[in-house]
C-alpha cells in the first residue's frame, strides 16, 4: 500500500513564546504526530515549519494554539503551504536576529513545583542551589538584554555550561530543554554573604544570613529585579531601626512569610488572597490584619491591612527556611528613590542601611519592584503592576493606528508602549521626583523600545507642565519629530478603566484622587465625567475649596480642614481639639486660602479625604501619600449605617457639596462621636452623593453604565459604597481588574486615548475625502 501523501507547512507563533519552553514543547509535540521539520525564535515570535500527514499537521497545530506550556501566551497562530521536502527528524534550529521585533518577553515566575522539589531533594544536584529554574519558571525579563530570548542575550551569558546542564539543555526529553537561565552549583551564580563594608563573611551565605537576622540585624538581599531590605518581622527594635535607617517613618513594610501557613497566621485570607499568594506571579497581597499577627507593630502602624507575600525565588525559599518565620522585604533604597539593582550602587547606596549583603554574581538588567494587589468581590485589583506582570501586554479590542509612547504621570509613574493590538505598560517606576528615579524612567523606554521594536509615531503626556514625565514628552517629540497627544489626567483614568474592561464608552466616569491638573487651571480630583476613550466632558465634580500653600497642604491635612471648615462655616467655626491643636497657625492657614495666593482651587477628593481625617483627630500630618486615607479607612465602623447628607447641587455641571459632609464630621466631632463613627458616616454620606448624582447624570444622558477609576478607589470600603449604590440604582459597573486604579495605569490610559484620537481623525479625514 502507498503511503499517504505528505504535507508541509510554515507556521507562525505570536505571543509569549520565548523563554517559556515553547521550541521544546514544539520539538515534543511533533515528535508525538511523527512529523520532521524544524523550530527557531526570532524577533517576531517562533517560527517553525513541519511536515507529515495532512491530519497531522491539523492535530498539531490545533495542539499548539490550545495546550501551550504553563508560561505561554500564545496570541495568534498564522499557517501556509510549503513544498514538501522530504526530511526527517525534527529540531531547534538557532535563532535568527531580525531588524523588525514584535516577540513578547515572560514575566519573572515562582519556582515550579518541580524545581521546588529539586530544591529540597538530597538527592538531587540541584539541593539547596538557590537559583534552580526551568522552561516553566524563573527569571525572565529581569535577565533580558535583548531579543531574541537566547541565553547569550541575557545576564548568564556569563556562565559556561557545565556537561551535566549540557545535556538537559540539548535533552528533548528533559524540562531544562532550551532553559535558558539553566544552570547548577557547578556552573551557574552563586550566594555571597558580605559585611556592611563589602568584604566576605566566611560560612554558608544562608546560615549566616538568618542567623544575622535572627540578631536584630538589617540585611540587604539581592533578589530577582533588585535588592530588599529585611528584617525579622518580630523585633520591634529592629523595624524600627529600618525605618530610621531608610528614613521612611510610617508607611507599612511589606512581609514575607516562609509558607502559607504562616501568612495566614499573619492575615485573613479569602480564596483568591490564597491563588494569587501561591500562584506564578506572588505579589504582595494587602489583607486585613489579624489582631494576633505575630508582627511588630512598626510594621504596619496605623494600618488595618499587611502586605504579605510568599517566597518567589528559590533563595527566597532556603532563607525563608532557615529563618522559620515572616520577615520584613522592602524595596532597597532610600526614600523616593529606586530600587538599588546594581551591585556597586547596592555597596554604595546602601551602606547606611545594611549591615550586611546576601548577594549573588547573576547581574540584574532591569529592576524591577514587587506587584501589589487587592481582592475586590473575588477578583484582583491590582495597586501595583510590576514583578510577575510586568512586561506581558494587555490586548487592546482596537488596534493602535500608529505606534505610541506614552509617559505617564508624576507620581507612581509607569510608560506604556502600544502597537498593533497591544499595550506594554512598563514595571512600577515611582515618583519622579528625583534623578535616580528619572533615569530609571528614561532607561526603561530606551529599553522597552529596543527590546519590543517600537518606535512610537506619538508621544502621549499629562496637561501638568511641571511633571517631568510631560517635559521628557515634549522634549523627544521635538528631538524625534513625533506627533503630541496631551491627555487630561482624569480623562486618562477613566479610559484605562474602559480599556480594562475592553470596552468603548461612553459611560458616565467616576475619577477621584489626589489632583490632577484641569484644563481650567484649577487641581480636579473629585470628577464626573461623560467619557469615551477619544473625548470627554466634565459633567460634575466635588466642590472646589483652595488648597491652602499649594503642595504644603498635601503633606499637612489640616491644612485642607481648614479651608473646608471655612468654607463650610465661614468665620463661625465651631469649637473643635483641631482648631486649638493648631491654634498657633490656624488664622495665618485661613487668611492665605481666603487670599488665594498660593492656594489653587482643588476639587481633590483625595484632599477632601485627608480634611475629614484631621478633623476626626486621625492624622494632621502625613509623612507618605494617602497615609490620611488610609487611615480614616482603618477607623471605618462597619456596622455604622447613618450618614452625613450632602446635598448635589444641580447645574451643568453638577456640584456635590462637600461643605455638608465637612459640617456632618465637625458637629460629630464637637458631640463627642469616636472617630469610627466619623469615618463610617464619612465614607457613607459621600458615596450616597456620589451615586446620586450618577443617576442624575443617567436621567440626562440616558447612559446606563458607570465606570470608577483613581487613586482613592483603592479604599474599598468607597468602592464597595458606590460599586453597591449604583447596581442598585440599576446601572452596570466597570472597576479595575488589570490596570492599577491610581495615577500607575494612566500612561495605560493615556495610550488609548492617543490611539482612539487617531482613529476618530481618521474618521473624519475619510467623511471629509468622502
Amino acid at each position: 500500500m502507498d503511503a499517504p501523501p505528505r504535507s508541509r507547512i510554515r507556521i507562525r507563533v505570536e505571543g509569549i513564546v520565548q523563554g517559556v519552553g515553547f521550541r521544546p514543547f514544539v520539538h515534543e509535540l511533533a515528535g508525538r504526530y511523527g512529523l520532521a521539520g524544524f523550530v527557531g525564535n526570532d524577533g517576531d515570535g517562533v517560527f517553525a515549519e513541519a511536515e507529515g500527514e495532512a491530519s497531522a499537521l491539523a492535530a498539531f497545530v490545533a495542539e499548539l494554539e490550545s495546550r501551550p506550556p504553563p508560561l505561554a501566551l500564545v496570541e495568534r497562530v498564522t499557517t501556509s503551504a510549503a513544498e514538501p521536502a522530504g526530511e526527517l527528524g525534527f529540531q531547534i534550529v538557532p535563532s535568527v536576529p531580525m531588524a523588525g521585533r514584535s516577540t513578547l518577553i515572560s514575566p519573572d515566575m515562582a519556582p515550579c513545583a518541580r524545581c521546588l522539589g529539586d530544591l529540597t531533594d538530597p538527592d538531587d544536584r540541584r539541593f539547596g542551589y538557590a537559583f534552580t529554574n526551568c522552561t516553566h519558571c524563573g527569571p525572565r525579563f529581569t535577565i533580558t538584554v535583548d531579543v531574541p530570548y537566547d541565553r547569550h542575550n541575557t545576564t548568564m551569558s556569563g556562565f559556561e555550561l557545565c556537561a551535566g546542564c549540557e545535556r538537559e539543555y540539548r535533552d528533548p526529553a528533559d524540562r531544562r530543554f532550551h532553559a535558558q537561565p539553566v544552570c547548577c552549583p557547578g556552573c551557574g551564580p552563586s550566594l555571597r554573604l558580605l559585611g556592611a563594608d563589602g568584604a566576605p563573611v566566611p560560612g554558608d551565605p544562608l546560615a549566616e544570613a538568618a542567623a544575622w537576622l535572627r540578631d536584630g540585624r538589617i540585611l540587604a538581599v539581592k533578589g530577582l529585579g533588585g535588592y530588599h531590605l529585611a528584617v525579622l518581622a518580630a523585633r520591634e527594635e529592629a523595624v524600627r531601626l529600618l525605618r530610621a535607617r531608610k528614613r521612611r517613618e510610617a508607611k507599612p513594610f511589606a512581609v514575607m512569610a516562609p509558607d502559607l501557613a504562616v501568612a495566614h497566621t499573619l492575615a485573613v485570607l479569602d480564596g483568591t488572597a490564597v491563588r494569587l499568594l501561591t500562584g506564578p506571579r506572588r505579589p504582595i497581597v494587602l489583607a486585613p490584619r489579624r489582631a494576633a499577627a505575630p508582627v511588630a507593630e512598626a510594621v504596619a502602624p496605623g494600618a488595618g491591612e499587611l502586605g504579605v507575600l510568599l517566597p518567589y525565588t528559590p533563595q527566597h525559599h532556603l532563607l525563608a527556611a532557615r529563618i522559620g518565620e515572616a520577615f520584613v522585604l522592602t524595596s532597597g533604597n532610600l526614600r523616593d528613590e529606586p530600587i538599588v539593582h546594581r551591585d556597586a550602587d547596592a555597596l554604595e547606596r546602601l551602606a547606611g542601611l545594611a549591615d550586611g549583603f546576601l548577594t549573588h554574581d547573576r547581574p540584574v538588567h532591569v529592576r524591577v519592584d514587587d506587584s501589589v494587589v487587592r481582592v475586590f468581590r473575588g477578583r484582583e485589583l491590582p495597586l501595583r503592576r510590576s514583578r510577575g506582570y510586568a512586561p506581558a501586554p494587555l490586548a487592546v479590542r482596537l488596534p493602535f493606528p500608529r505606534p505610541v509612547l506614552a509617559c505617564g504621570a508624576g507620581l507612581k509613574n509607569t510608560f506604556c508602549l502600544g502597537r498593533d493590538g497591544r499595550a506594554f505598560p512598563s514595571q512600577h517606576i515611582g515618583d519622579l521626583a528625583s534623578h535616580e528615579t528619572l533615569r530609571a524612567f528614561t532607561e526603561g523606554i530606551a529599553h522597552f523600545r529596543r527590546l519590543f521594536g517600537i518606535d512610537p509615531e506619538v508621544v502621549a503626556h499629562d496637561l501638568h507642565p511641571e511633571y517631568p514625565s510631560t517635559k521628557y514628552a515634549l522634549d523627544l517629540a521635538r528631538a524625534e519629530g513625533l506627533a503630541l497627544a496631551g491627555v487630561q489626567h482624569h480623562h486618562a483614568h477613566l479610559a484605562a478603566c474602559l480599556a480594562d474592561n475592553d470596552e468603548d464608552g461612553p459611560v458616565i466616569g467616576i475619577a477621584f484622587d489626589g489632583l490632577g491638573y484641569g484644563p481650567d487651571g484649577t487641581l480636579w480630583g473629585g470628577e464626573l465625567l461623560v467619557a469615551d476613550l477619544a473625548s470627554y466632558r466634565r459633567a460634575g465634580h466635588l466642590e472646589p475649596v483652595p488648597m491652602p500653600g499649594g503642595t504644603a497642604a498635601v503633606r499637612s491635612p489640616w491644612r485642607m480642614a481648614a479651608a473646608h471648615l471655612q468654607a463650610a462655616y465661614g468665620g463661625d467655626l465651631p469649637e473643635l481639639s483641631l482648631v486649638r491643636r493648631r491654634a498657633a497657625h490656624w488664622e495665618a492657614v485661613s487668611s492665605l486660602a481666603r487670599s488665594g495666593v498660593n492656594s489653587p482651587l482643588t476639587s481633590s477628593a483625595g484632599r477632601l479625604f485627608d480634611a475629614v481625617a484631621a478633623i476626626a483627630g486621625v492624622r494632621d500630618e502625613i509623612h507618605y501619600e494617602g497615609q490620611a486615607a488610609v487611615e480614616l479607612e482603618r477607623h471605618v465602623d462597619p456596622h455604622e449605617r447613618a450618614a452625613y447628607p450632602a446635598e448635589v447641587q444641580d447645574g451643568d455641571p453638577l456640584v456635590i457639596s462637600c461643605a455638608d459632609l465637612v459640617r456632618g464630621a465637625a458637629e460629630d466631632v464637637r458631640a463627642g462621636a469616636a472617630a469610627a463613627t466619623v469615618a463610617a458616616r464619612f465614607h457613607n454620606g459621600l458615596a450616597a452623593a456620589v451615586v446620586r448624582a450618577a443617576v442624575v447624570l443617567r436621567d440626562r444622558t440616558g447612559l446606563a453604565t458607570a465606570a470608577l477609576s483613581g487613586g482613592v478607589f483603592q479604599n474599598l470600603t468607597l468602592l464597595a459604597l458606590v460599586v453597591s449604590g449604583l447596581e442598585d440604582a440599576g446601572l452596570r459597573v466597570l472597576t479595575h481588574t488589570r490596570t492599577p486604579p491610581n495615577d500607575g495605569g494612566v500612561s495605560f490610559g493615556q495610550a488609548v486615548v492617543a490611539a482612539a484620537r487617531d482613529r476618530s481623525a481618521d474618521a473624519g479625514q475619510r467623511v471629509a475625502d468622502e
